[in-house]
């Protein structure tokens, strides 16, 4: 045998090594089993970079500056809300240089606390849906720069935020600052009382802009109301089409300060999201104003086109342009003229003058303004309909989700589980080899857990009584959107983390806004021959019968004074037309639970004619990408993966170690 040979030991990789190389073959792992991702262990030019996607918060320009220090980047590809990217370089050398430089480096997302690290494998090719560009509703147009920048400063500096007078109305709401001129607009009826204007109209500041468009053609005659609404990073406004009775046709609205990305949505479910830069005119006229809803989804960073091109742009989900826009303060302009006679437009099944709603119940409560306010409303149309409704609830739940079950087969023999907000318990006896445990607001559903041998326990998802950082997974299905304030839901997606260790995962899922989403209906949306016993969404079940309204809430939020919204009914298996609303459940069989309190509250159920008791839940419906937006606030976790499950909105998320 050759001397030198014999002399030859094999390298022994450090303890940090090994680590890196633990990590990177997981990550590999959670790609091919949540995203169908092969990887490779020959070199290519192409790699796949873990945690380094849209989803994770991390920006084009700053990954791209990443990978471009260790060679020439051919193209970079980040799939929409996705927790990963597809980069290839010009030569598989560079690739290498990059998988042995950059695998393990940790990346501040930019703009945020949150640090995520990188793990890059080989792949055979990249390839990622593209989405045609999205046309814009008929009657849209944004038209860019359409004040100079000493036009912004003055009209923004014509605003007075400081002052209360009676002569603006200045609200400060929930998601935003409003201030109204020439006329206040009412949000506990959405319309304005069109015989009592206010002392002060339209800033003299505004002239210069409405005289410009009017002369080119946008508007017909000068508007008499302004609606100026300031929106801090984070907040948004709910899907809405300006009421047709209040106001006539077309409407203006500059953005100031900052730009953002309005979502449009079609009442078929078709849905555009357009771009609104700052210093932008937007137009709606015609079928965008009245039919297509508009709304801007609260969040702190919007993915926009990483590249510039001419013209209104519609965000579409091609992955060679999209990055991360982090929002700024904006402060809108909408500038409306008051309607006179009834509005006879040509969309009849959305105009309240053509189709006149039923008047508001008066006794329907609104949305709340304080936690307290929370508090009570989820008491009242959460924690005491589900004691009301335990045993024909559980009877309607008995087959487990696929996707839920997979993520619950897949955890190691020996797991500790927690269910936070467990229901009946179905998903508690999924898999035997791991120690599962549940907890549940309602007492009538613990004691069925019981009967059926888990083992579950009454719990507030807010403070569960069990030790931190000890779980290997935690489930959260059809939960948090129960929950009536953003801050609210951030705390319950907070509790979940606190109960996890380090390195356990937590199986989010919400219902979603989209039931119609890459045009497929959900089964909610579905006809069925059972449509009594349809099952929609993820845990819930609604009859499709009769709608009534609304039991006496007994909270006090004083809508009718501060403005706040009040709580729509929403009509079963339809497509909902906002995010905050009362779902009813419709008691079959026409007897409450024999655990109901009599002189109860919630005693005064609402019958059907047919004399069915009718029970309405509180909901917050979540928008596409609310969700990650949402954990995205939690410290010291990453998104694995995120989907959409039949009407779902999912997420799994990982504690990483501190």
């Amino acid at each position: 045998m050759d001397a030198s040979a014999e002399n030859v030991k094999p390298v022994r990789k450090t303890k940090e090594e090994k680590k890196l190389l633990r990590k990177q073959i997981k990550a590999s792992h959670t790609l091919l089993k949540h995203e169908g991702i092969n990887t490779v262990t020959q070199p290519t030019q192409h790699l796949v970079v873990a945690n380094g996607g849209l989803g994770n918060g991390v920006c084009r320009e700053q990954l791209l500056e990443v990978l471009a220090g260790v060679g020439t980047v051919i193209s970079l590809l980040m799939p929409p809300n996705k927790p990963y990217a597809f980069v290839t370089y010009q030569s598989s050398n560079y690739s290498q240089s990059a998988h042995a430089l950059l695998n393990g480096q940790q990346l501040q997302c930019q703009g945020q606390s949150q640090v995520v690290t990188l793990y890059l494998s080989f792949v055979e090719r990249v390839g990622c849906e593209q989405q045609e560009s999205a046309a814009l509703p008929p009657g849209l147009l944004v038209l860019e720069d359409y004040v100079s920048q000493e036009e912004e400063a003055w009209l923004l500096q014509a605003v007075d935020w400081a002052t209360h007078d009676n002569e603006t109305v200045h609200k400060a709401l929930k998601h935003r600052r409003v201030k109204h001129y020439g006329y206040e607009f009412r949000y506990d009826n959405n319309n304005v009382d069109k015989d009592k204007p206010l002392t002060t109209g339209i800033p003299p500041a505004c002239d210069p802009v409405l005289q410009r468009c009017l002369k080119n053609g946008h508007i017909e005659v000068l508007p008499d109301q302004l609606t100026v609404n300031q929106y801090e990073s984070g907040q948004g406004i709910p899907p809405h089409i300006d009421t047709h009775s209040a106001f006539e046709d077309t409407i203006l609205s500059l953005s100031l300060g900052a730009k953002t990305v309005m979502d449009f949505r079609h009442p078929d479910g078709r849905s555009v999201a357009v771009v609104l830069p700052e210093r932008s005119l937007l137009v709606m006229k015609g079928e965008s104003r009245f039919l297509w809803t508009h709304g801007i989804t609260p969040r702190k960073f919007d993915m926009v086109p990483a590249y510039e091109s001419e013209g209104p742009v519609a965000v579409t989900s091609d992955p060679s342009n999209l990055t991360l826009s982090r929002r700024g303060t904006r402060t809108s302009f909408t500038f409306r003229r008051v309607r006179r006679a009834p509005c006879d437009c040509s969309y009849p099944t959305v105009c309240d003058s053509q189709c006149p709603p039923a008047p508001p119940v008066p006794s329907a409560p609104s949305l709340p303004q304080d936690d307290g306010d929370a508090s009570r409303l989820e008491e009242r149309f959460v924690h005491q309909v589900y004691e009301e409704i335990a045993s024909h609830f559980s009877s309607t739940r008995h087959s487990p989700w696929p996707h839920v079950r997979d993520f619950l087969l897949a955890l190691p023999a020996g797991a500790l589980v927690a269910d936070v907000g467990c229901g009946n318990g179905k998903y508690l006896g999924i898999n035997q080899e791991v120690m599962s445990v549940g907890c549940d607001r309602s007492s009538s559903l613990v004691q069925i857990c019981g009967e059926r041998g888990f083992q579950a326990f009454v719990s507030d998802a807010l403070e569960v009584p069990l030790r931190g950082d000890t779980f290997d997974a935690c489930i959260s299905i059809a939960v948090i959107h129960h929950f009536s304030t953003q801050e609210r839901r951030l705390a319950a997606v907070k509790e979940l983390v606190r109960l996890l260790k380090p390195g356990g995962r937590a199986l989010i899922y919400v219902w979603a806004m989209e039931q119609e989403y890459n045009k497929q209906k959900s089964k909610y949306l579905k006809d069925s021959k059972d449509k009594e016993n349809m099952q929609p969404a993820t845990d819930e079940g609604e009859h499709p019968v009769k709608q009534s309204p609304p039991p006496n809430s007994g909270v006090t939020t004083n809508a009718s004074t501060d403005g706040a919204p009040r709580l729509s009914v929403h009509t079963n298996r339809t497509a909902f037309n906002s995010q905050d609303l009362l779902v009813p459940w419709h008691l079959k069989g026409g007897e409450k639970d024999t655990c109901k309190r009599a002189g109860s509250p919630s005693a005064d159920a609402a019958p059907t004619p047919a004399g069915v008791p009718v029970f309405h839940r509180y909901y917050h419906v979540f928008q596409k990408g609310e969700l990650e937006a949402l954990c995205n606030l939690v410290e010291d976790v990453e998104i694995r993966t995120s989907y959409h499950d039949q009407g779902n909105w999912c997420v799994i998320l990982e504690k990483l170690p501190k």
